[in-house]
């Protein structure tokens, strides 16, 4: 089977050339192109640059509890001029929304009235504190601090006051594992619901000496899927995209000293051994702000016994799976490591088009290499500390690890280096470097530097951003081919054209140990185009179709992999969706990879073509259901997949979930069908109470695992688990389990702030 050649060229289009690629996909990317070769203008609202609010300082306390009653709140600035941002960004929203504003010496205090016509229709089905409330009707407060327009905080509740916290990373990602302590409450009545926040002062990295911050606000109704704000550009809002507040004076906070003691009490069993261990593990975190902006951490005998499971994957590659990092220790501060926005896995609101591994490949600093072996154990941490944040014009980050010995790996001194400088209005330049190798004893360092230029101040209201960036490594008995270097750009726009274009070479030994890597020898080009097409009053609110390309090269000839989608995204009002992409797919295989038990792809040029159907019904359902059905070409064979996601929330204590797919692969070298179940049990006693259970199998590995978490918080900043993880695996497969593994621990840990 012939295969399409590829030509990326610079004004955003994309066409191909092949003997046999089928007309309608000429005529597709034809359509494309044309229609990404022409942008409508943005319209904007007259005020809605430039707004501005000023802050009110209160004397009076004011006690959370829903209820707006405290004299204080009566005349406090208020904003009422929100407009509608989804699905037409500029007209009346269909609700309205008030906001007021107090802040003393130690908070910020935020009261947000959420009318709505239908109080009985509230979307509120989220009730475990610290999940996902995307699904639900929420209220969301933007700070930026600094009001350097790059970064910033991002405070999320719903009605049933579940709070939900992140840091922008990249000026428009959200890096939604952060936890910080702030409070809130809510009530519900009959003209709708009722958000009360405070948000502490020590929470916040911020300059004293600037009375001036950026801010943001906005209100989702799930029901009709319909964002309201008060700032947006191009339908989105981030630190680049917000108001001010001014007036901000003699805040303060305290000494910036956070202390977290915790202990942990576990016992462990290995059935295959019948080792046993138990004990009692102290560890102890401590946050100190150095000053208002460069914040400390120290950690001692550090635990991670609560933290979530991994998602098992599927793998039909012969390339490594990306494992996002879910650990609260290397997640605070983490935007400030981000390099050459190699983890941007966002384009236009929504997911990267493209292949995550490759995507995220020579990131220089990826934090699940400390602490984790090759096979994913946990390695003891003795102690790491971190200095981060902002001085002036400049983003620093520095962290050292002590990480214990590990089998025949001695025990090793961990450091990276991240700092950045503000250029321009929303640019950066900075550098990076690393030192140690946590899963060998080779000596080994990474240094690069990188530029980020961000524009979303177009006079059309469009975005433009760029990166490039250089790296090189150094590892002990190798001299040559250590190198890496990437460029990017990009139009991230959610409405009308959206365009990327980038190039990434990596060396054959290229080796960032501190780092993610999941191919070397290689250049790894991308490109996209697509247009969004808005409608209004109808039943169908958004088309958006896209051609994405996908093309890794060996550097020294030859092609390891192409990847060519035609997609198009169809969602309703309801935000119901379809999304049907027909793939061309090319694959080089150098030497002959294992795909399944004793299953071989011989070495040689493959050609395969697959169409795959998506359906999901919105979130906000209390029956939510997501199918996806593929087939096509695979290899020297076919291969079908299937899968199957369904949830169920009769109220908003019970969620139930499982989802199932199957991939049924057919070829001359042998047949195999790979499957992988997970089945979710959620009970939320209350929003401070929950018990979340999760059970994952595959019958590649036979292994079926239970996690079972009990988690209480009495107040933001307590925190109490109690984690029970058993694994049972058919050794024989003969379908007969046998427990392989089980683990019980009680951790408690409680905040000081001074």
């Amino acid at each position: 089977m012939s295969s399409p050649s590829i030509n990326i060229r610079c004004d955003s289009t994309i066409s191909i050339r092949a003997n046999a690629t089928p007309a309608w996909c000429r005529i597709a990317v034809a359509v494309l192109a044309a229609m990404g070769a022409t942008t409508l203008a943005a319209q904007t609202p007259t005020g809605n640059a430039g707004k501005t609010l000023r802050a009110q300082h209160t004397d009076q306390a004011i006690t959370l509890d829903g209820i707006l009653d405290e004299a204080a709140w009566i005349n406090a600035p208020t904003v009422d001029d929100f407009y509608q941002i989804l699905p037409v960004e500029f007209s009346e929203p269909t609700e309205k929304t008030q906001v007021r504003l107090l802040y003393d010496e130690d908070a910020l205090y935020i009261a947000a009235k959420m009318w709505d016509d239908q109080p009985d229709a509230i979307t509120a089905n989220v009730l475990r504190q610290g999940d996902q409330s995307s699904t639900d009707d929420d209220f969301t407060i933007i700070l930026d601090p600094f009001n350097d327009r790059r970064s910033g905080y991002r405070f999320q509740i719903n009605p049933n006051g579940v709070r939900r916290e992140g840091l922008y990373q990249n000026t428009s990602q959200i890096q939604w594992e952060w936890q910080g302590i702030w409070q809130a409450e809510t009530m519900r009545d009959t003209d709708g619901w009722i958000a009360e926040i405070r948000i502490p002062l020590k929470t916040l990295s911020f300059d004293p000496a600037s009375d001036t911050w950026g801010i943001n606000f906005s209100r989702r109704v799930a029901r009709f899927d319909e964002q309201s704000g008060w700032v947006s550009r191009n339908q989105s809002q981030n630190p680049s995209i917000a108001g001010e507040i001014v007036g901000l004076t003699g805040l303060r906070q305290g000494m910036g000293l956070d202390v977290v003691p915790s202990v942990t009490v576990n016992e462990q069993k290995m059935f295959t051994t019948s080792e046993t261990d138990s004990g009692l593990e102290p560890s102890l975190d401590i946050y100190y702000k150095v000053t208002p902006g460069l914040n400390a951490a120290l950690t001692l005998n550090t635990d991670f016994s609560a933290t979530e499971v991994d998602d098992r994957q599927v793998n039909l590659t012969r390339f490594g799976l990306f494992f996002p990092e879910k650990r609260d220790f290397f997640l605070q501060d983490s935007d400030i490591f981000e390099f050459g926005g190699i983890s941007s896995q966002t384009s236009g609101g929504g997911r990267s088009p493209f292949e995550k591994p490759l995507s995220e490949n020579a990131r220089p600093y990826f934090s699940r290499k400390i602490g984790l072996s090759s096979t994913g154990q946990p390695v003891d941490l003795d102690a790491g500390a971190r200095l981060s944040g902002r001085i002036g014009s400049w983003n620093l980050g520095t962290q050292a690890i002590h990480q214990a010995a590990a089998g025949s790996v001695e025990a090793s001194d961990l450091f990276v280096g991240r700092a950045t400088l503000n250029v321009l209005q929303e640019s950066q330049v900075g550098f990076v470097v690393t030192d140690g190798d946590p899963r060998t004893n080779l000596d080994n360092s990474v240094i690069g530097a990188d530029f980020r230029y961000v524009n979303s101040r177009l006079s059309s209201g469009r975005v433009i951003e760029a990166d490039a960036w250089f790296q090189q490594s150094d590892t002990e008995g190798v001299t040559a081919d250590d190198t890496a270097w990437g460029a990017r750009i990009r139009a991230p726009n959610n409405t009308g054209f959206k365009g990327e274009i980038g190039i990434k070479e990596i060396g054959a030994n290229f080796n960032p140990a501190l780092g993610y890597i999941n191919r070397t020898d290689i250049r790894h080009l991308t490109g996209e185009t697509g247009y969004t097409v808005r409608l209004r009053d109808r039943y169908v609110r958004s088309v958006y179709s896209n051609v994405t390309v996908e093309r890794v090269e060996l550097l020294d000839g030859g092609l390891q992999s192409q990847s060519i989608n035609l997609r198009t995204d169809v969602r309703n009002n309801l935000n119901d969706k379809v999304v049907p992409t027909f793939t061309i797919q090319k694959e080089g295989v150098v030497v002959p990879f294992e795909i399944s038990d004793g299953i071989f792809i011989p070495a040689g040029d493959y050609s395969f073509n697959s169409l795959r159907v998506h359906l999901d019904t919105s979130e906000h359902r209390k029956v939510n259901t997501k199918v996806t059905i593929g087939t096509g070409d695979f290899y020297t064979g076919t291969k079908t997949d299937t899968s199957v996601f369904l949830e169920w929330t009769p109220n908003r204590n019970l969620r139930t979930s499982i989802s199932h797919s199957i991939n049924d692969v057919s070829l001359p070298e042998g047949d195999f069908t790979l499957r992988l179940t997970q089945i979710g049990f959620d009970y939320v006693f209350s929003s401070t109470l929950s018990w979340v259970n999760i059970i994952q199998y595959d019958n590649d590995s036979e292994l079926m695992g239970l996690n079972s978490r009990l988690h209480w918080i009495p107040q933001a900043g307590r925190e109490m688990f109690l984690v029970f993880n058993h694994n049972v695996q058919d050794f024989d497969r003969d379908n007969r389990f046998h427990s392989q593994f089980a683990d019980l621990s009680f951790k408690f840990n409680y905040t000081f702030r001074f």
